[in-house]
């Protein structure tokens, strides 16, 4: 058996994937049931109703592409800064299968709001508070409503869903904005204090960022399909870095099923570590190291050849 087959035996295991709509998380559900963990998949995107984002993933293909991988399932439309429905989801849970074992917080959905390279007193404050909302405050309510189940059981997992390793955050993003800093940032405090509040019960609580990302909204951005992805280097060369949600979703189902997993708790991990630890390549065969590689090329405008970092 492969290293990634040894280290994904995921049945028994019930796993919750907030935001699981599209992207990474969407990815990770997938991979989650692939590995035979039960997945409840909830973002606010299902049938004909349309978040924010606006975008035509749904809940309900996420749901669908966890049955052709061979896994089980089920999609539930939740806006988690509603505190009702969130609880509502938690008891659902706990009456369908008295337990929840890994809890993937995906919640976001701010990407109209970036404002990249906008000053504070230039964006408009709405915006900036949105993201704020949909990157903190949604994730507090999960957590609340949610940890009760994940501690019932020694050996749970949590992931808060990121953007950027800790180092890497360390110092502002001046391209992009405050109030998207301040949203994807909060993640590495927000895991050290989950982590050391849920200890007593052998819970692991990481930060988990992928690289820079092939997602649907990224390949459509530039006008690529993932089979001709690289086209996309002509204008954007650093972006021959970029890597697959299932490159993401692979390694986080790698660390829901390792005993040791443990060790990990508080820290903000990339897919690039990971794949490292666990062996696991993306579905290219590639191994992207998108953090290292940014910090030690791309930021420093340094010539795009990926030799070492893939």
């Amino acid at each position: 058996m492969s290293i990634l087959g040894a280290m994904t035996d995921l049945k028994g295991k019930v796993a919750l994937v907030a935001g699981g709509t599209r992207g990474a998380s969407r990815a990770i559900a997938v991979e989650l049931g692939r590995a035979g963990a039960f997945v409840y998949v909830t973002g606010r995107s299902s049938g004909t109703n349309r978040s924010e984002v606006d975008r035509p993933e749904t809940i309900e293909q996420t749901l669908e592409l966890i049955e052709q991988a061979g896994g089980k399932g089920t999609a539930i439309r939740v806006d988690h800064l509603e505190r009702d429905q969130v609880e509502g989801l938690a008891q659902r849970i706990d009456r369908e299968h008295g337990r929840l074992d890994i809890l993937v917080d995906g919640i976001w959905g701010g990407d109209a709001y970036l404002g990249w390279g906008k000053s504070i007193w230039e964006q408009p404050l709405n915006e900036t508070l949105r993201m704020i909302r949909l990157g903190i405050d949604a994730h507090l309510i999960t957590s609340h409503h949610l940890f009760p189940l994940i501690i019932r059981n020694p050996g749970g997992l949590v992931v808060e869903m990121t953007d950027g390793t800790e180092e890497y955050n360390a110092n502002y993003r001046a391209y992009g904005s405050l109030g998207f800093y301040l949203a994807k940032a909060t993640s590495h405090p927000l895991v050290k204090g989950e982590a050391f509040q849920t200890k007593e019960y052998g819970t692991t609580v990481v930060a988990v960022t992928p690289g820079w990302m092939r997602s649907e909204a990224m390949l459509d951005a530039y006008g690529v399909t993932e089979d001709n992805w690289r086209d996309a280097t002509k204008k954007v060369p650093y972006f021959v870095i970029s890597e697959t949600p299932t490159f993401t979703g692979r390694t986080v189902a790698a660390l829901a099923a390792d005993p040791d997993k443990t060790r990990f708790s508080g820290q903000t991990l990339s897919s690039g570590q990971l794949a490292k630890i666990y062996q696991i390549d993306d579905v290219d065969g590639s191994r992207p190291d998108c953090w290292r590689y940014i910090d030690e090329v791309q930021d420093l405008g340094k010539d795009p050849d990926p030799a070492g970092y893939r």
